[in-house]
This record gives C-alpha cells, sequence and structure tokens, in this order.
C-alpha cells in the first residue's frame, strides 16, 4: 500500500504532515498514539503548563488522555487550522472498556498530494484567556478565517 503522508518542515508551525498522494473525503489518515494518562495523571505531569504553547496530549474521554510526546507516532505532527481539511474522531471500544478507546484522524474533504494535513485542535482552557495567553497559544494557520488563537471560546 502506498504511503498516504509524509512528515517534513511545515510553513505553518515546526514539523507537519503532507498528504503523499491524492486523498478522498472520508479517508482514515492516521490513528493519534501515545501513552495513556488519567486527566489526574496529566493535571501531575503537565500542572501550569499552559504557559508554553505547546502540547501532544489529546483528550480521549472522560477519563483518560493520549500523551502523543511519549511514544506517539506522526500524528502528533498534524498542525491545527482554522480552516481544516481533516477531523479526529474518538472512537469507542465496543466492550465499553475507556482505556482502548482511540482517536483517529479522517479527512474532510478531498485533499491533493503535498497538502498540508490539518484539523482543528480545538484546545479549551479553564483559566481566563487574556491577550498574554492568546499569543501563547497564537494561531499561524493563515486562513481566511483564522481566529489568531488555537484556544477556543469559553462559552
Amino acid at each position: 500500500m502506498a504511503k498516504r503522508f509524509v512528515r517534513r518542515s511545515s510553513p505553518i508551525h515546526g514539523n507537519g504532515v503532507f498528504a503523499a498522494q491524492d486523498l478522498a473525503k472520508g479517508v482514515r489518515v492516521i490513528e493519534y498514539k501515545g501513552r495513556l494518562l488519567t486527566h489526574a495523571q496529566a493535571n501531575k505531569t503537565y500542572a501550569n503548563d499552559s504557559d508554553s504553547g505547546h502540547t501532544f496530549l489529546f483528550t480521549l474521554n472522560e477519563k483518560y488522555l493520549i500523551d502523543g510526546g511519549d511514544g506517539g507516532n506522526d500524528a502528533r505532527w498534524l498542525n491545527h487550522s482554522c480552516a481544516p481539511n481533516c477531523e479526529a474522531w474518538m472512537v469507542e471500544d465496543d466492550g465499553g472498556d475507556k482505556r482502548r478507546d482511540k482517536v483517529v484522524i479522517e479527512t474532510r474533504r478531498a485533499i491533493k498530494a503535498g497538502e498540508e494535513l490539518t484539523y482543528d485542535y480545538g484546545i479549551k482552557l479553564e483559566e481566563r484567556h487574556t491577550a498574554r495567553l492568546k499569543a501563547i497559544w497564537a494561531c499561524r494557520c493563515g486562513a481566511k478565517n483564522c481566529t489568531g488563537t488555537l484556544l477556543k471560546p469559553k462559552r
């Protein structure tokens, strides 16, 4: 099977993931992998880390997160966009085991070879979204509808 994507330097931010071939709408590109953490473990490990503007944590469900920075794969390099061409989906385990749920990235539309693969991170922080925090979590996607930040409104 031909490789669907390649990781390389991105004009959006650092590394990125790019289509290695034309991809149709609805194609499952990759599963987001990494170490499984409870929310309490993540809070303890990454407490007060919202000032970095960088995370590989992906909320899996109400009990667990995936730490893509620890044992993760190329999915951690997909960048955010305010006009994403991919979408992240949580797939629940058929047996109801929350530890076996997974996150997959699928195309939202047809994508041409060479195009960077992106999705909306949907980052929600509890603390007040100050100008300083919005600058730390600045969006660099360049989309016409860019909000300027990766942070989702609290409302």
